[in-house]
């Protein structure tokens, strides 16, 4: 505690003290005494007095200056823990510095995440802060990362987690390089020290596996590296269903409400609060100064009532049982056992309760409907809109195929027309369920409909669904009447709905009602074409028939089906085999339909014969895949387009190889080609269209007798005509339709 200079002139008395005594001593020894040794002898006898005095004068003297110095340090502090940062107007010695600005490092592949940055930046920079966006693919970590702990700038990291919890393309580095330092001992570990940083994570709880995982590993790196956590990690759900607010949108908001509000804090110089229950234990020596923080965060933030959660120390959210146990005592070895299982037990006997008290209410919250979300969120809802999507209450859709509108000209059908002769201009797209469990990289919808492995959103009953597809699609095709072009017989036939295609966009069957909405779509003489993504193996068990049931094979081996599908689902090929096999034991007509993407899986020929002996379908339907332009969703390029003639060959390779199969109707227009099963291949004739009068009269007669009177795709088969077949000149273009050529083709990104 004593100063240098305090040592100094201690030092020196007792050199002055040290050199009295030899005087005096060297004097006692002589007989003849001088005044000047008389004065300091009588000095040294009198010492006792002396040291007493100049004690006491030092005594006073030290008391006064840390009396001086406290009262400095004090009043020093005040000024910085009161005195508002104001962000100009202020010279550099008027104003505190505490946070210099803001740094927002982003890593996103379809965009959401770099919004979300623009967005935050907008709103500090409006309080006066400076802020800056960084792209990763553009920060260099290792010579930029560990200077950000001495600017006093706060970096807020927005990280999405992309395809199997890895990162997105643009963070691949920075997480890499972050993971790596995190364990190198030559980094050190307290080399991101003063490091102030905030972790936003986006995922999808669908992906229980490896939800947020990106998020929550740049949280643990960056604290590894002894980074100051100012605020507990945020977490947004694209899954409505468990998403905390509703929605991504709506998590990074109430995420973003908190961290101004303690950036607010950053910026005045507030340490860290307490949240009354100190982790460490003990009492909280500066409780009336944390209560006065609490009541000023309270008021500006109403709808935040957990103040605990902005500040947290460690990687968990949750704090230990063992902390709540022993607080602020030394925990014995021989007891840690017993602690652990008395939390144990506590645990389950808090859950046991729960579920008592839940079957005494009968209260299951996952049934009870009210409390279920729509799957339709309004961001969805916008952006569904956009692409000409008119949705049906809270998760259906219907949207005007553009082969409907080209049949009303008369420009000619789609393939269904081609190959089992629907009336195009007489189909409705529709679908009781925009939820998919697949996020396919081909997805004509960018994958802007949700995701989901099972329903749990509320269920609008099938009535309502057809009886408002049907308006809306009339509606639609009201806009037509009196566009040139548009043939009045057509235009009249169109208003009356023969067809409905349940492919739209998402899986109907996930639809808890689909087999009612079936037989309401019978009921009106409507012919049913389902598409499923053959993930859902009972559900198509427990169908009713349909005029024709699609299964989507994508792929024929385990890792492609994966790369392209893309599923959500764990047991994802268990489940494809299983829905396959489901496919072989149904009696009506039923479809495989693959998508060729070149360089992805037209190679997998012999595993696709062996996929076709499996499910036994009637009908194969091969299509290129169709380019629906640049999506930061999927890495498709129109290189992975295949050519006609290229699809032409695979399908003719595909037909030598399975013995009961062979090519029967082809739709140039479309890029695509039907294998047939030979069954259909009547006395030389190819018979598969569909008499559509013939199955509705056999739909009705399995209805009325309640399941028993069956019947089979042979049944209702009608013969196909020339123009139709593989082969022929017309290439699939109906020739009662004029063909249209466009001299600059717009994209296609309506799908059937």
């Amino acid at each position: 505690m004593f100063s240098y200079f305090t040592f100094r002139v201690m030092q020196m008395l007792v050199i002055i003290f040290s050199l009295l005594s030899s005087v005096v001593c060297a004097s006692e020894d002589k007989e003849s005494h001088s005044p000047v040794l008389s004065f300091i002898t009588s000095i040294w006898h009198s010492r006792l007095y002396l040291y007493s005095a100049g004690a006491l004068l030092f005594g006073i003297w030290f008391s006064v200056k840390m009396a001086l110095k406290k009262r400095s340090i004090s009043s020093g502090t005040n000024f910085l823990s009161h005195k508002p940062v104001k962000s100009s107007g202020y010279s550099d010695k008027e104003k505190v510095v505490h946070v210099s600005g803001v740094k927002i490092f982003f890593g996103s592949q379809t965009g959401t995440a770099k919004g979300f940055a623009q967005e935050l930046s907008d709103e500090i920079e409006a309080s006066g802060l400076p802020c800056e966006i960084t792209d990763l693919k553009n920060y260099d970590p290792d010579d930029q990362l560990a200077d950000e702990g001495t600017n006093r700038t706060v970096c807020v990291f927005l990280l999405a987690t992309y395809t199997d919890g890895q990162p997105t393309e643009n963070a691949e580095w920075f997480c890499k390089w972050l993971e790596e330092a995190s364990t190198d001992f030559r980094y050190g570990k307290t080399y991101l020290k003063g490091l102030k940083y905030a972790v936003f994570g986006l995922g999808n709880s669908v992906y229980t596996s490896h939800y947020n995982t990106v998020g929550k590993n740049v949280d643990k790196w960056l604290w590894m590296l002894t980074a100051s956590r100012i605020m507990t990690r945020g977490e947004g759900d694209c899954n409505v269903v468990n998403s905390k607010h509703g929605s991504i949108q709506a998590d990074f908001t109430a995420w973003k409400v908190k961290f101004l509000n303690r950036l607010k804090k950053l910026v005045k110089g507030d340490k860290k609060t307490c949240s009354g229950n100190c982790k460490k234990g003990g009492s909280c020596k500066n409780k009336a100064k944390h209560e006065h923080g609490h009541e000023e965060e309270g008021e500006a933030v109403q709808s935040i009532n957990t103040e605990q959660d902005l500040f947290e120390s460690s990687s968990d959210d949750e704090e230990s049982p063992l902390q709540d146990e022993r607080k602020g005592s030394v925990v014995d070895m021989e007891d840690l056992g017993n602690i652990i299982s008395g939390a144990k037990k506590n645990k389950s006997k808090d859950e046991e309760q729960m579920v008592k008290l839940s079957k005494l209410n009968s209260v299951k919250r996952a049934e009870d409907e009210e409390e279920r979300r729509e799957m339709i969120t309004p961001a969805l809802r916008d952006a569904l809109s956009k692409q000409g999507y008119k949705l049906i209450g809270s998760h259906s859709g219907v949207k005007l195929c553009r082969w409907t509108k080209s049949m009303l000209r008369g420009r000619g059908g789609c393939y269904k027309h081609t190959f089992y002769g629907i009336e195009s201009h007489r189909c409705m797209e529709t679908t009781p369920s925009l939820a998919c469990a697949n996020k396919c990289v081909f997805c004509w919808r960018h994958h802007t409909n949700p995701v989901g492995t099972e329903w749990r959103w509320k269920m609008d009953p099938a009535e309502k669904i057809l009886n408002d597809s049907l308006e809306k699609h009339q509606n639609m095709i009201r806009e037509f009447k009196g566009v040139p072009g548009v043939k009045p017989e057509r235009y009249e036939e169109g208003l009356a709905v023969k067809h409905c295609a349940l492919s739209l966009v998402g899986e109907p069957i996930m639809y808890p009602e689909i087999n009612a909405f079936l037989r309401l779509l019978h009921s009106h003489r409507i012919s049913s074409f389902l598409v499923t993504n053959a993930q859902f193996p009972e559900e198509i068990r427990s169908l009713v028939p349909v005029t024709q049931l699609y299964v989507s094979v994508d792929a024929s081996t385990k890792d492609s089906l994966k790369k392209i599908d893309r599923p959500l689902f764990k047991d994802f090929w268990p489940r494809f085999l299983d829905c396959l096999k489901a496919l072989g034991e149904k009696k009506q007509r039923t479809v495989y339909r693959l998508t060729l993407v070149k360089a992805w899986n037209v190679e997998e020929m012999l595993a696709y014969a062996d996929l076709i002996a499996m499910g036994q379908p009637d009908f194969i339907e091969v299509k290129g895949v169709t380019y629906c332009g640049e999506s930061t969703a999927s890495s498709l390029t129109m290189a992975n387009v295949p050519w006609h003639q290229e699809v032409v060959s695979f399908v003719q390779q595909l037909a030598d190889m399975l013995p009961q199969y062979e090519i029967a109707c082809e739709h140039e227009h479309s890029n695509c080609l039907l294998i047939a099963h030979t069954k259909f291949k009547i006395d030389g004739e190819w018979w598969t269209w569909i008499d559509y009068e013939r199955f509705q009269e056999l739909v009705q007669a399995y209805e009325d007798s309640a399941g028993e009177q069956s019947f089979s795709s042979q049944d209702y088969m009608a013969k196909t005509p020339a123009w139709a077949l593989f082969g022929a000149e017309e290439q699939g273009f109906d020739p009662t339709d004029t063909r249209f050529q466009r001299r600059n083709k717009t994209k296609n990104i309506s799908g059937c």
